[in-house]
């Protein structure tokens, strides 16, 4: 499977962001945890999953991560429409990510994405 990408994406609230960083690993949130992985989406997936789940929500981050320094803990997997997405078994590290940027999306799925970093 060398044709998957390297990073990919998870929408998170801001408040669970600054947790992390306080931290130094995200846990996930809620589903995650009851699903017993990290949901992550690659670029081509990130429109639908922002639509499906976060529609009329603000405050939230997107945080990059580097999916090549996840080793054994990500698993590629089937899953909406049988499409392979990236799942982190066990916490993200912080020193994982690439970088975060502030995120609402709109009650009709469309994403709003600040173009500088913030925390």
């Amino acid at each position: 499977m060398t044709d998957l990408p390297h990073f990919a994406f998870k929408i998170l609230s801001r408040a669970d962001w600054r947790a992390a960083l306080a931290e130094g690993r995200y846990d996930g949130s809620a589903v995650d945890l009851a699903d017993g992985y990290i949901h992550l989406s690659a670029a081509d997936q990130l429109e639908a999953t922002a639509a499906k789940h976060y529609a009329g929500q603000s405050d939230l981050m997107l945080v990059e991560v580097d999916l090549t320094a996840l080793g054994d803990a990500l698993i590629w997997e089937p899953s909406r429409g049988g499409a392979l997405f990236p799942h982190i078994y066990g916490p993200l590290p912080v020193a994982a990510t690439r970088g975060a940027r502030a995120l609402s999306v709109s009650a009709d799925g469309r994403m709003v994405i600040e173009e500088t970093a913030r925390a």
